[in-house]
């Protein structure tokens, strides 16, 4: 993860830069993967409260063809350590379902409108009342024309008003999914 290293200790004001000036990404480029993730810019507590080290996928639902995606959780067993899903009932612990989405319609902190949009809002078996669906990550690439190394952030979005937060990450390409979740599949907002 040499561009994550690069990261780990950079300031909130470096990590925005890299998203305001940051590359496009073609969403046909993350289909089937599971990203390593790292967060960014979070205080130790609040990483110790929880994660250093996830998951993020991308799966091209065949029936709709949305790109949807969902965090897995991993044992914290280091940024060098290979991943690792916590299991929950013998599968690995997913959660916070997502599209990913173009940043067209969609409230943005000024400068996020460069690559696509993770909303949690569109999130496939989330519940209409958990507090994530305010949530939205621009998902930009560090370098032009690679999908291999991506940068994000979360914000808040209430209507067209949002609020930037501190949750920076970093996202390497690191494997072929092999686990979709059943919620994927069921969409509890009906």
């Amino acid at each position: 993860m040499n561009a994550a290293r690069e990261l780990l200790n950079a300031s909130r004001k470096t990590l925005r830069e890299r998203i305001v000036q940051g590359h496009p990404v073609d969403p046909r480029e993350l289909e089937g993967y599971a990203y390593r993730g790292i967060s960014l810019g979070l205080p130790k507590f609040a990483e110790k409260l929880t994660w250093k080290t996830f998951q993020k996928t991308f799966y091209r639902e065949p029936k709709t063809g949305r790109l949807l995606g969902w965090n897995v959780r991993l044992e914290q067993d280091g940024i060098d350590a290979p991943s690792r899903p916590r299991l929950k009932n013998g599968a690995p612990h997913t959660e916070w379902n997502y599209e990913v989405i173009e940043p067209r319609g969609v409230a943005l902190p000024r400068g996020f409108d460069r690559g696509l949009i993770i909303d949690y809002s569109r999130g496939p078996g989330n519940l209409p009342l958990d507090p994530i669906r305010f949530s939205k990550d621009p998902l930009v690439a560090l370098e032009a024309g690679s999908s291999d190394c991506l940068i994000g952030v979360t914000y808040l979005a209430f209507g067209r008003f949002t609020l930037e937060t501190p949750t920076y990450f970093v996202l390497e390409r690191e494997a072929k999914i092999d686990y979709i979740p059943p919620s994927i599949h069921a969409d509890k907002r009906k």
